[in-house]
């Protein structure tokens, strides 16, 4: 008895030649273990079949998996060329007022938060001109208040890079964005022997933006540039 092919001759061919490309393909090894289990009926255990299910669940884990981890390096790599960038504009300044104006406009900008402070401890916080010339990026403020605003009054000590997600809307160190500001990077700074610390803060409308799951390296690598570069300022 005599059958007629089911495929035309070169998908007969190509199919005995490489059987493994039906292999390759899901749906098709699908069909056919569903087609065999028919045959079969339903009385009858496929070790193969449930075998194949499990290895098609892992292998779909794996592939998420896979995905997942090629975002968060493109998500890395994004986020330093971010810190590179911030890092050589900063440096561009060749005065304290300009480095201070930067790092309020176009450093801030390419962090893309919405406000940036320096905060800086000092027993005499009278605004003078020397001071408001430097516009609203740095703020003085008494001693002790970066280490209560940083852990906010809790008995630990205050870590080199927060994050947090917060609502501010009465704090004087944002001004009139305070209202809006729903996350922020507190980086505490060092000047060096016989100098009082600072803090370098970030603020941000997106509540998202900075969170306490997140990595902190980049931002604890720009606070040691920018500790390097004030240095440098207050010499």
């Amino acid at each position: 008895m005599s059958a007629s092919p089911l495929f035309d001759d070169v998908t007969r061919a190509r199919i005995i030649e490489d059987p493994d490309v039906l292999l390759e393909d899901h749906d098709v090894m699908r069909a056919l273990v569903a087609a065999n289990e028919r045959v079969m009926g339903a009385n009858i255990v496929d070790l193969r079949g449930i075998a194949m299910e499990r290895l098609e669940a892992r292998l779909d884990r794996l592939e998420d998996t896979h995905r997942t981890v090629i975002a968060a390096a493109y998500e890395n790599l994004a986020g330093t060329n971010q810190i590179h960038r911030a890092v050589l504009r900063m440096m561009d300044a060749t005065e304290f007022e300009t480095f201070l104006r930067d790092l309020g406009t176009d450093v801030a900008a390419i962090l893309r938060v919405d406000a940036m402070r320096l905060v800086l401890e000092s027993p005499e916080q009278e605004a003078d001109a020397a001071v408001r010339r430097m516009g609203e990026v740095l703020h003085l403020a008494p001693e002790g208040f970066i280490d209560a605003y940083v852990t906010q009054g809790r008995a630990r000590p205050a870590r080199s890079v927060t994050l947090r997600q917060c609502r501010l809307e009465d704090s004087a160190l944002y001004g009139e964005k305070a209202d809006y500001i729903r996350s922020e990077a507190l980086l505490k700074l060092d000047f060096g022997e016989g100098r009082a610390g600072g803090l370098l803060v970030m603020g941000s409308e997106d509540p998202h933006l900075f969170t306490p799951q997140q990595g902190t390296d980049l931002l604890a690598f720009f606070g040691g540039v920018f500790e390097r570069a004030m240095r440098r300022w207050l010499s």
